[in-house]
């Protein structure tokens, strides 16, 4: 995402990243992704998550959505033997102008900690979810960056800007909505998953 939008958010050198996340399928399928729902992957970035999750709902199809115009070219690369993903190039903060349908399930990785309006994005969020429709957010715990290794190097988020699951539901129940559950995504991450209110 552009750093001028969501302050500390970039995307992650692969090779880090990939070991962190060497299941992304399994990741998908734990946060309660499954086959033939309508997704969005919210900020999806090199498009990891979004392959993942095409895989998981095929024939589905997954939405992925950045403002990076550059980002979202390297997703459909990414994801170019799949054929269950579309793409928007646009502000995650104009959301519901953007989606021309409602899903059942939006991801949003690795970003949140950084979106400048968290109760605003939630609001956008909330147009485009069907009535039963779930909201997961995936974030680093809140504990030191450098505890917090891959590869040998601390990565992540500066630790000031990383959200407990405490914070995280405050946030998203002011939006108006309610936890769903939170799904422990070890070594050091959660997802929060939440339904509307």
């Amino acid at each position: 995402m552009d750093n001028k939008v969501f302050s500390a958010t970039v995307m992650p050198d692969a090779d880090w990243w990939h070991t962190l996340w060497s299941d992304a399928d399994a990741v998908i399928r734990d946060i309660g992704i499954t086959p033939d729902m309508r997704v969005l992957d919210l900020a999806c970035g090199d498009g990891y998550f979004t392959a993942a999750i095409a895989r998981q709902i095929a024939p589905a199809r997954v939405v992925g959505l950045d403002l990076d115009a550059a980002m979202l070219a390297s997703a459909q690369v990414y994801c170019q033997a799949l054929h269950n993903c579309d793409w928007l190039l646009g502000d995650a903060m104009a959301l519901s102008q953007l989606m021309p349908n409602k899903v059942d399930f939006v991801l949003m990785a690795n970003t949140f900690h950084g979106v400048p309006n968290q109760i605003a994005l939630c609001q956008q969020v909330a147009q485009v979810l069907m009535p039963a429709g779930k909201f997961a957010i995936i974030n680093w715990h809140d504990i030191a960056r450098e505890q917090t290794p891959v590869l040998g190097q601390a990565r992540g988020p500066q630790t000031a800007l990383r959200m407990s699951t405490q914070a995280t539901c405050a946030v998203l129940v002011s939006a108006g909505f309610q936890l769903d559950s939170i799904v422990e995504l070890p070594p050091y991450h959660y997802a929060a998953i939440f339904n509307l209110a």
